[in-house]
């Protein structure tokens, strides 16, 4: 055989070496052809434009690799859509792959099968949909992660899952599963976590066979719609940390051995209808929370409880438990938050509460304590809420309290607490609150109060001596409730000069002296009660400059002279100036039946309305004097002027006709329908529906605030029509409103306690909620408590804590409408002026004139005509008329833009609304910091804030099938709850970290 030269063969070789690098390419440059083909076939995402041919992939931040071998891709937050292609499993070292929080849609990828060494598979906050497919377990073996959480999957967790034998984390909460899921699940033995929560099972109870999860360390199965008992041995999960089974229908006992799982850190069972005792074997010496509130339990809390120094929050509250506090519960080192509040808890509170733990919040109210409040509560100066009202407590304020500047809130009201309140106490800097009615407390008011305190109520004690005069420090007071105590003197000037006082109770003191002649500054005041004291002089007229003024009471006194006529003027709900010495007539505006006991007791006054029991004043002069009219002269007159008029009638005609339009009217009686048990009726109503009484006015007619009896009750009625016929489309929302609101119940949507209706006209009443509807508040349209003496307006910030609580309140009426109701409501007029709210600032919808029930048997029901507000309509809806429940959550997320922007629903630019505005902020890459209302945005409610906007976001999504159920908008927002994100925070982040990450889809 002949040889090469040298150089003819070096020669060979480096022409053969390129011709082997371009027909055998090696591993990276066939995972790099893939993932360029991966990046094309998703239109070549922002995200990952760096992708390109001539950069290694494993430089690339998305990819993993071993060696020069992808095995590992991670692409979150991208604008990823459509599928994942088959192609992606030409990795064949893929062993993770992380695609959440994306827009990828679809069935279930089954495309993935091919994968077959897939360890890590994360596809949640994705928008599939379907059923899981019952072949699942063609995934890789080795699957060891599958998180699919925050999807649309709908039907039954397949028994197929159980197969994976190596699994150890399955996350499968915040779908819409509406079926089952297997007992098998309990064959993964190898499980760590597993997390069911925010489903809508069909009615099921947790199999026994969850028990022989020995490996799982965190199971959450919250509002998981689980009826039945917790399994009574629960010993399997040996390694069992967290156990949240919250929000079910589980009835039963706890099981025994639950505190016999040593590695047991956290337990939430609230929120069901577990009965027995609370298991008094405890070896989980590790846990650091409880919570088992809002069931039926009894007994007492066990002493074991006292061993448990790694406890932080001990949470029994609304239970039927008894007996003692264990001592050693007031000695655990670790302990910061204890609310045992409406139990049946009797005996001493133990004296060391507070004295070795930083405690924070210490609330025992609605018990049957007695003794003395431990001294030592604030002794590691971190004491936020201490609430103890209605026990049997007595003794004195602790003086220790004064030195505790963290004190937010302190409520000792209903107890047997008497002596004088520590001067430092009323000086606390951070106090908001402070409620010590229905004590035996005396002493003076001071004269300097801590310049945050809000409310402050002290009625029914043994306080004495004057208010004092000196006020400069009381500014920040908004509510002071200080009936039936021992005041004497006059009522100081300066206490008019308190601009946020809203409420002011003085009744039932020792008072003297006149009413301040000058009203400096009560712009919010709403209302005022000075009754039964010893004031004399005059009415004040700048009692009627008051805008808001809604009641006052001014009875049992010695006041004398004319009722100003400028408190007619007063859109009042409750007027007593009863047992006084008043005299003169009765002013037009409120000389009516709506007043018929306000003015009692005057033998002074005189009326020409007889229903207000006083006597005529036809017989008097403007000075009350009799005049000299002959009766018989007038009797003359009278008498010809009847006959004349008779005489012309007759020749027309007219008496006939006026006969029958009498009887017409006679014919036409009112039908008053009740909805539940009232104490009054029509008569009761009728006489008020007065100018006076108008509180708002819309397309179907006037509203009116109607007082229905003398404890200050009112309710609201609407009147739909006044005409002669009732327009027909009036009528359709007169019959929705009534089918509707008459047979649903729930605590956030307005209660309908009535309706009165005639030939012509249709009155719905409804339950009053004085603070009226949320618009007014958000965009300062003359709220309660924002209209000054001179007609200004002044800002009253609605801040976050209740514009939260406003949120939560409207989702859960709505998501009770969408998804509790026995048929399908949809309201189609959602917006913030149908939201009302009550003195506590919680939301009810309001409204159903619009609403339609939704057929079962259909997705959509189409309307002959298109109704709704600007600014809040839906865009499929404006197009195509077709009512899903999705035009209620598009409204509803614009009302969260509402309340974090502080913007008009129309209020965008020249040419959009407030939800294309807040859209294209977010997109064109503006802070999002920079969108939200200044009034409230402060660095501690921030991440909460931007939270709610986001969800805003999502749930304007142009398209409806992107935007959320009402049911997962109202879990979102109950993460915010304090307790959420106590949770969320001792996990190691905050209520937005854990909440779906919410998507912003091009516009």
């Amino acid at each position: 055989m002949s040889v090469l030269p040298l150089p003819s063969l070096l020669l060979l070789l480096l022409f053969l070496r390129p011709f082997h690098v371009i027909s055998q390419p090696t591993t990276i440059q066939n995972d790099q052809n893939t993932l360029l083909n991966l990046k094309r076939s998703w239109s070549n995402p922002t995200a990952i434009s760096h992708w390109n041919a001539s950069s290694n992939p494993c430089s690339w931040p998305e990819i993993t690799c071993s060696g020069t071998t992808v095995i590992g891709i991670t692409i979150v937050n991208t604008d990823i859509t459509g599928p994942i292609p088959p192609m992606i499993c030409d990795l064949k070292n893929l062993t993770h792959l992380d695609l959440n929080y994306n827009y990828i849609t679809g069935a279930f990828p089954t495309t993935l099968y091919s994968c077959t060494n897939l360890q890590y598979l994360d596809l949640s906050q994705n928008f599939f949909v379907g059923t899981i497919p019952e072949d699942i377990s063609r995934l890789s073996p080795d699957l060891r992660y599958l998180s699919l959480f925050s999807n649309n999957f709908t039907g039954d967790i397949p028994v197929s899952i159980s197969r994976f034998s190596k699994l150890s984390s399955l996350q499968l909460h915040q779908n819409l599963f509406n079926g089952s899921f297997p007992e098998e699940i309990g064959n993964l033995n190898q499980l760590e976590e597993l997390n069911l929560s925010y489903n809508k099972f069909i009615p099921s109870r947790l199999p026994q066979s969850f028990t022989r999860l020995e490996k799982v360390r965190r199971f959450y199965m919250t509002e998981a719609n689980l009826i039945g008992e917790i399994p009574a041995n629960l010993s399997g999960m040996a390694a069992l940390e967290l156990l949240d089974l919250s929000v079910n229908s589980l009835n039963g006992s706890i099981p025994s051995d639950l505190f016999l799982l040593k590695n047991l850190t956290e337990v939430y069972l609230y929120g069901n209808n577990l009965t027995g005792g609370i298991p008094d074997s405890i070896e989980a010496l590790n846990m650091e929370i409880i919570d088992l509130s809002a069931n039926k339990l009894t007994g007492k809390i066990p002493d074991g409880f006292g061993n448990l120094t790694h406890l932080t929050n001990l949470t029994l509250m609304f239970n039927q438990l008894s007996g003692e506090i264990p001592v050693g519960v007031g000695r655990l080192p670790s302990l910061r938050d204890v609310r045992i509040f409406t139990n049946n808890f009797s005996g001493p509170l133990p004296p060391d509460f507070g004295r070795y733990s930083e405690l924070q919040i210490f609330e025992v109210s609605q018990n049957q304590f007695s003794g003395n409040i431990p001294e030592n509560l604030c002794y590691n100066r971190s004491l936020i809420g201490l609430i103890v009202f209605n026990n049997n407590l007595s003794g004195t304020i602790p003086k220790s309290l004064e030195t505790c500047r963290t004190l937010k809130s302190f409520q000792a009201q209903g107890n047997q607490f008497s002596g004088a309140i520590p001067d430092g106490v009323w000086k606390i800097p951070s106090l908001k609150t402070m409620m010590m009615s229905d004590n035996s407390f005396s002493g003076e008011l001071p004269q300097e109060l801590g310049p945050k305190l809000s409310t402050l109520e002290i009625s029914n004690n043994r306080f004495s001596g004057q208010i004092p005069t000196k006020l400069s420090s009381w500014t920040s007071l908004v509510v002071f409730r200080a009936s039936h105590n021992l005041f004497d003197g006059a009522i100081p000037q300066n206490l008019t000069a308190l601009a946020n006082l809203a409420t002011l109770l003085l009744d039932g003191n020792q008072l003297t002296g006149s009413l301040p002649a000058t009203i400096v500054s009560w712009d919010s005041l709403t209302t005022l009660n000075l009754s039964g004291n010893q004031l004399t002089g005059q009415i004040p007229a700048g009692l009627g400059f008051l805008a808001v003024l809604t009641a006052l009471d001014l009875s049992n006194n010695h006041l004398s002279g004319q009722i100003p006529s400028q408190l007619g003027r007063l859109r009042l709900v409750s007027l007593d100036l009863s047992a006084n010495r008043l005299t003169g007539i009765i002013p037009g505006q409120l000389d009516n039946a709506a007043f018929d006991k306000s003015f009692l007791k005057n033998p002074g006054l005189c009326s020409n309305n007889p229903s207000l029991g006083l006597s005529s004043c036809g017989s008097r002069s403007e000075n009350g004097r009799s005049t000299k009219i002959s009766s018989k002269f007038v009797a003359i007159i009278a008498a010809i002027a009847v006959i004349l008029l008779i005489l012309a009638l007759l020749s027309t005609g007219y008496v006939v006709a006026l006969y029958r339009r009498k009887k017409n009217r006679l014919d036409s009686k009112w039908k008053f329908t009740s909805f539940q048990k009232l104490t009054f009726t029509e008569s009761t109503i009728l006489p008020r529906l007065t100018d006076n009484n108008v509180i708002g006015e819309g397309g179907s007619g006037k509203v009116y605030r109607v007082p229905v009896n003398r404890s200050g009750d009112f309710v609201a009625v609407k009147k739909i029509s006044n005409a002669k016929d009732l327009d027909q489309r009036l009528e359709k929302q007169f019959l929705a409103e009534v089918e509707i609101l008459s047979t649903i119940r729930h605590s956030n949507i307005v209660k309908l306690m009535g309706c009165i209706s005639c030939d012509n006209s249709k009155l719905l009443v409804y339950e009053y909620l004085e603070n009226r509807s949320l618009d007014r508040w958000l965009h300062r349209k003359q709220a309660p408590s924002n209209r000054g003496l001179n007609g200004s307006v002044r800002h009253v910030v609605l801040d976050w804590p209740k514009r939260l609580r406003i949120a939560i309140g409207a989702a859960r009426g709505l998501c009770y409408m969408h998804h509790d109701c026995s048929q399908v409501v949809v309201h189609r007029d959602v917006k913030s002026s149908n939201v009302l709210l009550d003195g506590e600032f919680n939301a009810k919808i309001a409204d159903f004139g619009l609403a339609k029930i939704l057929a079962k048997d259909t997705e959509f029901n189409v309307m002959s005509t298109m109704a709704g507000s600007c600014g809040y309509m839906a865009p499929e809806y404006a197009y195509t008329t077709k009512v899903n429940e999705k035009i209620d959550v598009y409204s509803f997320g614009v009302i969260l833009l509402e309340l974090t922007t502080g913007k008009e629903a129309s209020d965008g630019s020249e040419h959009s609304s407030l939800a294309e505005w807040a859209w294209q902020h977010t997109l064109g890459g503006a802070p999002m910091a920079d969108a939200l209302d200044n009034d409230v945005n402060e660095p501690v409610y921030l991440n909460e804030i931007t939270g709610v906007f986001k969800l805003g976001l999502w749930c304007t999504s142009k398209l409806a099938s992107n935007r959320p159920s009402m049911k997962e908008v109202c879990q979102m927002l109950q993460r915010y709850s304090p307790a959420a994100v106590g949770r969320m925070e001792k996990n190691g982040g905050d209520a937005v970290d854990h909440l779906p990450l919410l998507k912003l889809e091009n516009v």
